[in-house]
């Protein structure tokens, strides 16, 4: 196997390039933004599971590095009564979605995998002679490799090329909104999460020590085909907890521009993995809303296992096929249980 092309340089994109590197497979990784990736400004927590896959391939300490930890859970109702103490099992980081992607990126590039930016995928065919495939840029440029690995998020293009038939995303009834305000004004533990169930929204903010209280609201409502401004997402919030006799006005009103809104969708299943050439990971296969706190870690195991499966089975059908056997029922369970806890409000820390 000469070269594997994978699309999406985000955390599933640079992840499995890495992994496929250490397999002794080549990867070049070709991203659609300048930067790398949708929703940088939203932060996440990287748990448990997800660290396990990063030492594997050698980029955990990279990562801790550039992260703060995240130890335990505080629950509170809307009147502010705390409910329990919940420890996370850990290690498990806390950082920017935008920071997470640099440091992968650059570790990648340290380690001698390529990542092209600015190049968009707009279709992929059976390369001339039926030994590879190729793909097509917006820009019109062209790569050819033998494999083509579909890590281009919830809206992908790949997972349509593989089967035009494939699910489109599902709104999860819920409006996404993460911020930065400046200073600790709840006194905030840098290594713990509060979360608040509100009565109109589920709250949820930490201090990890840069300064800044980071926070999320999870906003029931209609969907926003439209989208939202920053402004309109941090009234939006604030409009949600205001009656509550929580911190979260206060967070919420020490909110400067440091704020992104989004709806949440979720993918509860895709039938079709993967062809004989092409295969899917991350949120192109599995996209769960961010209740259970398991997007980027189950990215991360999903680049393991395919770089296993690859190196372990010449024949890349076999491959994709062992791969997905391995892969397919763990996250779809963890699809449906975060789709759970985000209907009953509930969450583990996370804001993927």
């Amino acid at each position: 196997m000469t070269k594997v092309l994978v699309v999406g340089g985000g955390v599933a994109g640079c992840a499995t390039a890495l992994a496929l590197h250490q397999a002794g497979i080549p990867a070049v990784v070709y991203e659609a933004h300048p930067s790398g990736g949708d929703d940088a400004g939203a932060f996440l927590t990287v748990m448990a599971n997800g660290m396990a896959a990063l030492e594997v391939i050698g980029a955990d300490r990279c990562v801790v590095d550039a992260s703060y930890p995240a130890g335990a859970v505080e629950l509170f109702d809307a009147e502010g009564r705390h409910l329990r103490h919940r420890a996370i099992e850990g290690p498990a980081r806390t950082l920017r979605r935008a920071t997470l992607y640099r440091v992968l990126q650059d570790f990648a590039a340290a380690r001698g995998v390529r990542v092209v930016h600015g190049k968009r995928m707009v279709d992929a065919r059976r390369a001339d002679g039926g030994g590879g495939v190729e793909v097509r840029f917006a820009d019109g440029g062209r790569a050819e490799g033998d494999l083509l690995v579909g890590a281009d998020g919830i809206h992908s293009r790949t997972r349509h090329l593989i089967d035009p038939q494939a699910p489109t995303p599902r709104y999860t009834g819920q409006h996404v909104v993460y911020g930065y305000a400046d200073g600790n004004p709840a006194g905030s533990a840098s290594d713990a999460y509060h979360m608040v169930f509100g009565s109109r929204a589920f709250f949820g903010f930490t201090a990890p020590g840069d300064g800044r209280t980071w926070w999320f609201a999870r906003v029931t409502g209609e969907r926003r085909p439209g989208g939202t401004t920053a402004e309109q997402s941090r009234d939006l919030a604030l409009a949600a907890v205001r009656d509550d006799t929580t911190p979260a006005a206060a967070i919420i009103q020490a909110t400067g521009a440091a704020v992104v809104g989004g709806d949440s969708y979720d993918i509860p299943t895709t039938p079709h993995w993967h062809d004989d050439r092409m295969v899917l990971v991350g949120d192109a296969a599995h996209a769960a809303s961010p209740a259970a706190a398991q997007g980027a870690s189950m990215a991360l195991e999903d680049a393991v296992a395919l770089a296993a499966a690859l190196r372990e089975h010449p024949d890349p059908a076999v491959a994709f096929t062992a791969y997905t056997a391995l892969r397919r029922q763990q996250t779809e369970e963890t699809v449906a249980a975060s789709a759970q806890l985000a209907r009953g409000h509930g969450s583990t820390p996370d804001s993927t």
